[in-house]
């Protein structure tokens, strides 16, 4: 049975989710020049949560359920990816390393739903680990072993929300988040002060210029709001094996965009870590729908 193809404007649309949540990260890396990154992250989620809470229904999901995914989103996630691109990481690379959740996610899959790994997917996991690890050889400014220690933190905390979303089961998930980023601002806020202290909380909140309020809406607006919007309603019309894989080029408008807004070098051993971990994960996403026409044909 062949694949369903997009039509242009539902292509369109998609390749634009991929490009503001690939892009992302280059503002995330110009909010932190005045902001302090749990303080940022706090603001997001607050944004996140005012006013789009008052017009949107509490999902069908216990309090528990989204307090769990709301810290592991807001402080397990953004926190430790704020806290990694202050200094450790550049954005492109950041953009990349993060993804790296797929792989946690099958992982928890395995330990919690008993799934059983396949073949294709151990190799996908060689492949991005090769290129982690080609990461770890090559460290410097752009990416240093805490950052990528950050990072991964991220990407597990991620996996962890995706796995607490699934058990929260059919919800609408723009609403889901928004009332899960309820409990994602108050912890980020303690946080906030007890490591960055009140001086740098209040003081960057009054100095803030434009740039920088425009830069937290767009964490909590474009991001969140229109990416999870526009993404639930395209897999509400098309299926999953169809929009998935474009969630591929991410880290690839996370690199370009980074290489071209601030002047982040694309050098030979970033593309060959880039290439390495992009080949995992695509691997990962694409057999199983390459696959099934040869099985259905069968």
């Amino acid at each position: 049975m062949p694949r369903e193809s997009l039509p242009p404007l539902h292509l369109l649309l998609a390749l634009v989710v991929v490009a503001v949540w690939g892009t992302n990260f280059v503002v995330i890396k110009w909010g932190l020049a005045d902001f302090p990154p749990l303080t940022f992250a706090a603001l997001r989620f607050t944004f996140a949560v005012l006013p789009a809470a008052f017009f949107l229904k509490r999902p069908a999901a216990p309090w528990r359920n989204l307090a769990a995914y709301g810290v592991l989103i807001g402080v397990g996630q953004f926190g430790m990816l704020y806290i990694a691109m202050t200094h450790w990481i550049s954005p492109g690379l950041a953009s990349l390393v993060v993804q790296t959740q797929v792989f946690f996610t099958i992982g928890f899959a395995m330990l919690i739903a008993g799934e059983r790994v396949k073949g294709f997917q151990i190799v996908a996991l060689l492949l991005a680990a090769s290129g982690l690890g080609w990461l770890m050889i090559h460290t410097n400014a752009e990416v240093t072993p805490l950052g990528l220690g950050l990072v991964l933190i991220a990407a597990l905390s991620w996996a962890s929300g995706n796995t607490v979303a699934r058990a929260a089961g059919s919800v609408n998930m723009l609403s889901y988040v928004v009332w899960a980023s309820i409990f994602s601002a108050p912890p980020l806020f303690a946080l906030a002060l007890m490591f960055e202290g009140w001086p740098a909380f209040s003081q960057s909140i009054v100095h803030a210029d434009a740039s920088a309020w425009a830069a937290v809406l767009w964490q909590s607006v474009g991001n969140t709001i229109f990416g999870y919007t526009a993404w639930a309603w395209l897999l509400a019309r098309h299926p999953a094996a169809t929009i998935a894989p474009l969630s591929l080029l991410v880290p690839v408008f996370g690199m370009g965009a980074s290489a071209v807004m601030l002047g982040e070098p694309l050098t030979g051993w970033k593309l060959t870590a880039a290439a390495l971990v992009l080949g995992g994960l695509a691997l990962n996403t694409l057999w199983p729908i390459l696959r099934r026409p040869a099985v259905n044909a069968a």
